[in-house]
């Protein structure tokens, strides 16, 4: 046979033939080995030979991507608070920041206009702020000497409205006698006396209050001065170190933003001014003590949407009530209501409804989120906040087409 004079070829052809013949020439073993192999196969670990599913196959779609917004939005939320706690800590240098906004935008067209008569930006920045300063300073010390003026009217007329209710009371259906409401006022004046460390301690409390105060309103004024001359260089010196498609877009969101921002303020100005000449009209009518003071807070009161009306309006119902009787309050009560019907219907969507861009269930969130994160001042730059935002976002997302701008752009 060929391949007998090597060793190695006989051997091989051997063990082929031996294999062949123990395949085909013995059918137990044969049959031995293939269900051997079978269950060989059986036993082998089906991972190298089938593709094996991933855990998040197992795992619905939604459920992924919920867990995966989840775990985002609260890195998110871990960020939001630690930036309130850190202005929390900061806040009499945040609250002047954001009053000086707002006064900037309210004073930024005066002060163009005096650029362009041909002054020059210092002076006209100068002129500007002590005619801001001027106008502060005269409404605070009228509303002190008119609250010196009419306060003895005021515990006056108090004091006859109380006994014309005490004569009140004591009749039908009440039937509460002089001696019980006698002793109604002497437990509230042992109580008084009783809490004096309380009453002290508020006192202090008020002092401190009226230091921070001080101590913003001049830090506000700063920084108002620098950004009505400034302002533009300011905001580019903040976004020069964006990339360049940020700072482009950064560019075209911060007009958009500062824009919407005058025009609210301008537009919520003239709606408070609104309901002070209405309110100080009735007042006048009506023979009210402490007219000044009560319009001032009207006025003020003005730029804290839906929830500051209401409560300059309490105060100044129970002023009357207290001083004219419940005629005359139930006569402001019905102009308040009217005014407030003019201001939903006519003011706020002419005025202020065209900037601010936003549902008034909207408007209570972001004042409550506002008034709880910083009191009365965050109830205050809450909704103009909210309202720059809504003209920045679009400019700040890519790919989208921006909307357009609001319809009074400032100068």
């Amino acid at each position: 046979m060929p391949g007998d004079d090597s060793p190695d070829g006989t051997r091989h052809r051997k063990d082929e033939a031996g294999d062949l013949q123990t395949a085909a020439g013995d059918p137990k073993t044969g049959a031995d080995e293939a269900a051997n192999g079978a269950a060989g196969e059986l036993r082998a670990p089906i991972g190298p030979r089938l593709p094996r599913e991933p855990p998040d196959a197992l795992v619905p779609l939604f459920l992924q991507r919920a867990a995966a917004w989840s775990w985002r939005l609260i890195v998110i939320g871990l960020l939001i608070y630690v930036a309130f706690r850190v202005a929390s800590a900061l806040r009499l240098v945040v609250l002047p920041c954001f009053a000086a906004l707002l006064l900037t935008a309210l004073l930024q067209p005066l002060t163009s206009r005096m650029r362009r008569a041909g002054m020059a930006p210092l002076a006209a920045t100068w002129c500007t702020v002590l005619a801001a300063i001027v106008v502060l300073a005269g409404l605070g010390v009228l509303a002190v000497n008119r609250v010196s003026a009419d306060y003895p009217r005021l515990q006056g007329e108090v004091k006859h409205t109380a006994h014309q209710v005490q004569a009140s009371l004591a009749g039908p259906p009440f039937h509460l006698s002089s001696a019980r409401l006698q002793q109604y006022y002497n437990d509230l004046v042992h109580f008084l006396s009783q809490h004096k460390s309380l009453i002290a301690g508020t006192v202090v409390t008020g002092g401190r209050i009226v230091l921070e105060l001080l101590t913003g309103l001049v830090l506000m004024l700063f920084i108002t001065f620098f950004l009505l001359k400034d302002g533009d260089r300011i905001w580019a010196w903040l976004i020069k170190g964006l990339p360049a498609e940020g700072r482009r877009r950064a560019k075209n969101a911060g007009p958009a933003a500062w824009s919407a921002l005058v025009n609210y303020v301008r537009g919520t100005t003239v709606v408070a001014a609104i309901h002070a000449i209405a309110i100080g009209l009735t007042l006048y009518i009506l023979d009210v003590p402490l007219l000044v003071p009560l319009v001032i807070v009207v006025f003020l009161a003005a730029y804290v949407p839906l929830v500051g009306i209401l409560v300059a309006g309490a105060l100044v119902i129970l002023v009357t009530l207290g001083t004219k009787g419940w005629l005359a309050a139930v006569i402001l009560l019905a102009v308040f209501v009217g005014e407030n019907q003019i201001e939903s219907h006519l003011l706020q969507p002419l005025v202020v409804g065209r900037i601010v861009r936003l549902h008034p269930l909207a408007i209570i969130l972001v004042l409550a989120v506002g008034g709880i994160v910083a009191g009365i001042a965050g109830a205050i730059v809450a909704v103009p906040a909210a309202a720059a935002l809504t003209y920045a976002w679009p400019h700040l997302r890519p790919g989208r087409q921006p909307p357009q701008s609001p319809p009074e752009r400032s100068e």
